[in-house]
């Protein structure tokens, strides 16, 4: 583990390259003896300061639900970021490319918290009473991190490698789909780049869900009614480029679209020490 003060120079410097696009060199590098208890703590520290200067929470994502993912980062256990206000966008509302780093997408299934989670160890009974629906959704993934060179540290610490979320107005009853074999296919402007399933998500979002409530509950902070939580890729990730625009089907959910605005700067990928 790092010391205390290397935690704050850590966040701060991952907050300024998400300000200015400098880049950073891994801080797995930076920081030999980082651990995941110091990246949560490099994580929560930023999602306070954005609370501290008016945004709120809204959610979370989970992350690294991907067997393959998991093995290249070497690591056997999803992740875990924090949904803020001003990270979600609306079906077809641009996206300034302003707020974006290094930026790729992804189709996944989004859910709806109906009520609080309040066991200690939630079941995956207790996860499904308590959603209230299902909407496609779109993660716009990014990295602070120079070319993404990321080990597990730095994407937690990177609140999970997050910038932003499109959520659909389609919302259905987990019980109108088959949340395993629901097919997707991801489009850019028009042409297919990511097909996958549900199952593609830990075998069943649901298992992602579960995941994730049973970690915020040890953590004191347990889901409740109003969360939105991304449950994870249902395919691969796909390259954004300014001026695109994503389509993502999911059989039986809808449809959501990501619309990207084009740029007039070129973007800054300078690594800073």
């Amino acid at each position: 583990m790092i010391s205390r003060d290397m935690i704050e120079e850590a966040a701060r410097a991952l907050f300024t390259a998400g300000e200015t696009r400098e880049y950073l060199s891994p801080l797995s590098e930076r920081y030999s003896d980082l651990s995941i208890t110091d990246a949560y703590a490099i994580q929560q520290m930023n999602i306070e300061r954005q609370v501290a200067s008016g945004h709120r929470i809204v959610g979370c994502k989970i992350g690294l639900t991907s067997k393959a993912v998991q093995q290249q980062l070497g690591v056997d256990t999803p992740d875990f970021g924090v949904l803020l206000d001003n990270m979600q966008y609306g079906d077809g509302e641009p996206i300034p490319s302003s707020i974006l780093a290094q930026p790729k997408i992804e189709a996944e299934i989004a859910f709806v918290m109906g009520r609080d989670i309040t066991v200690t160890h939630p079941g995956h009974l207790d996860v499904i009473n308590a959603i209230e629906y299902a909407l496609p959704a779109l993660e716009i993934v990014g990295s602070r991190i120079a070319n993404w060179k990321i080990r597990i540290t730095d994407t937690i610490a990177d609140n999970a490698s997050s910038s932003a979320f499109v959520l659909g107005t389609s919302p259905r009853l987990i019980s109108e789909f088959d949340l395993r074999l629901c097919g997707m296919v991801l489009e850019q402007h028009g042409n297919p780049v990511s097909v996958g399933a549900g199952a593609a998500c830990l075998g069943n979002p649901i298992n992602a869900v579960v995941w994730l409530a049973r970690t915020m509950s040890s953590l004191g902070t347990p889901l409740k009614e109003g969360d939105v939580v991304l449950s994870g890729a249902l395919g691969p990730m796909a390259l954004v480029a300014p001026g695109d625009i994503f389509t993502a089907r999911i059989n039986g959910l809808g449809t959501v679209r990501a619309v990207f605005e084009a740029r007039d700067n070129e973007e800054n990928h300078e690594v800073t020490a």
